[in-house]
């Protein structure tokens, strides 16, 4: 049976599938702008900071796009749909962690990055799908982490606003049933990329409680934010999200890496498992690097 989603003959004559990426400045952002114009798309490159690289400018049309302003999301995606004529996928990438023991993260500091990493997708979700609705197809594909499932010490308000980020998709997923506009999750565990550095940077200056000496010395110096062999290249989380956008029946996640599946398993566990993997930090991410790296 086809899909109520396949490209008409005329649409195909129009131009090609035309893809809108947010936090491109960077790291996994711009290596999934990248795929998405080697793949023949028409990518619309943002980020709150400009200019982007000069590889996605190269490739890609660019716009400045801060997720955390309303009309800025509307005013983006208007523009898009109105010079391209259409917007087949739209994927949300921007996002940074609050790195630290939860006791230790001001609230405010959560509260921006909730606004980043939940609050920007759901903003530009409700800025694309009266046109992906109104064509009857479209794609929805964002960038979370398998943190959403399994939380790290002292990565709490980054895994909870993940997990925040699951819960949002799935409901939409559904919701949108029939319509033709799909919605998938990408999840990548660790990443190369410099999401490590610039979570230690924001995390600077911070009072530090003596109590989590131990968890600070792993943020600082261990596996916690940058995952050591265990990480993947951001080529390999773009060919993820391309596989997304592209699928004629896409499913629901698509985790990144044998360890990122490893976690996506073990979150079936009791809970008191869990907590004693995560209690072993190095001896722990050591014994499953030989498993699975």
């Amino acid at each position: 049976m086809a899909r109520n989603d396949e490209p008409t003959r005329v649409e195909r004559r129009a131009g090609r599938p035309v893809v809108l990426v947010t936090g491109a400045g960077g790291g996994i952002g711009s290596a999934i702008a990248l795929a998405f114009a080697e793949r023949g798309w028409r990518v619309y490159a943002t980020d709150v900071a400009t200019p982007l690289p000069e590889a996605v400018r190269a490739r890609c049309e660019t716009r400045a796009l801060d997720v955390t302003d309303d009309e800025q999301c509307e005013a983006v995606v208007d523009e898009v749909v109105a010079e391209a004529g259409r917007l087949d996928c739209l994927v949300n990438n921007a996002g940074y962690a609050e790195a630290g023991p939860v006791e230790d993260v001001p609230v405010d500091a959560a509260r921006e990055e909730f606004d980043v990493l939940v609050h920007g997708p759901h903003r530009l979700a409700r800025a694309a799908l009266p046109h992906m609705r109104e064509r009857g197809r479209g794609r929805i594909v964002t960038v979370s982490s398998v943190m959403g499932l399994v939380a790290s010490p002292g990565l709490g308000a980054y895994a909870a606003g993940k997990a925040a980020v699951e819960s949002l998709h799935d409901a939409l997923r559904v919701e949108l049933r029939g319509t033709g506009v799909d919605v998938c999750l990408v999840e990548p565990a660790w990443v190369e990329t410099d999401f490590a550095a610039a979570a230690r940077a924001r995390m600077a200056g911070r009072e530090r409680t003596p109590a989590y000496a131990r968890t600070y010395g792993a943020i600082d110096d261990g596996w916690i934010l940058d995952g050591n062999p265990l990480a993947v290249g951001p080529e390999r989380v773009a060919a993820a999200v391309v596989r997304a956008a592209e699928a004629d029946d896409p499913r629901a996640r698509y985790p990144v890496g044998r360890f990122a599946r490893f976690v996506r398993w073990a979150n079936w566990l009791p809970a008191p498992v869990i907590d004693a993997i995560q209690a072993g930090y190095e001896r722990a991410t050591a014994t499953v690097g030989r498993w699975f790296g």
